[in-house]
């Protein structure tokens, strides 16, 4: 019970956090945009999830494109792997290390929503 008392909380938590990604991820795009050369470090990832179920995949596959100089591009293995196209992380590791805060924020905010749940 006391689970769906915080819900509230925790979900306007997340998204004054989201809200924050947006304005810094904006800022590094449009900065690279207005400055000679380009700090772009394009690359490809494969985020395996951990999400139980297919609507949360597919609101943590919303919340990546909705971030600037990041884009799904699809998803692998039913709902459990998203590529993830990501246009300044300057590696691999950071990418997804960036992109499993974001997924264990989503869950906490959310609720892990298991296929119990749905019973």
């Amino acid at each position: 019970m006391s689970a769906m008392l915080t819900r509230p909380v925790r979900l306007v938590a997340f998204w004054c956090w989201f809200a924050g990604q947006i304005i810094s991820s904006a800022r590094d795009v449009l900065a690279d945009i207005l400055t000679p050369g380009s700090s772009a470090t394009p690359r490809v990832v494969r985020l395996p999830l951990d999400c139980e179920t297919g609507s949360r995949s597919a609101i943590m596959g919303a919340l990546i494109t909705l971030t600037p100089g990041t884009l799904t591009l699809g998803v692998v293995d039913g709902h459990r792997e998203l590529l993830v196209h990501s246009m300044y992380h300057r590696d691999e590791e950071s990418a997804l290390a960036d992109l499993r805060d974001m997924e264990s924020r989503m869950l906490r905010a959310f609720g892990p929503r298991t296929r119990e749940d749905l019973a």
